[in-house]
């Protein structure tokens, strides 16, 4: 089953730039140039790879959008926060 709402609200306290739109959570990345962009969203795919957990992204020259839901509940689990958390660690 998908995490309640009070079990969302408590993990997005760890994950304070990510925020829930629907059933997902998203968080928005910016960059220098493409070429950052692209090393970050090939990071990501290995780390979605890995997890065998897929976010869905939106890409662009100096941007890129990261989504994840847990399509299979139609909701959130707490893999995506795993997962956020790891892409996270990603810039720091």
């Amino acid at each position: 089953a998908p995490l309640d709402a009070e079990r969302v609200g408590l993990l997005l306290r760890s994950l304070p730039q990510w925020q829930v739109v629907g059933q997902a959570i998203r968080r928005e990345f910016r960059f220098k140039n493409f070429y950052e962009t692209m090393a970050f969203v090939n990071a990501v795919a290995w780390i979605s790879h890995r997890e065998d957990h897929h976010p869905d992204l939106e890409l662009g020259y100096n941007r890129c959008v990261v989504h994840y839901s847990t399509h299979a509940i139609s909701g959130l689990s707490e893999n995506d926060f795993i997962c956020a958390a790891r892409v996270d660690a990603l810039l720091t």
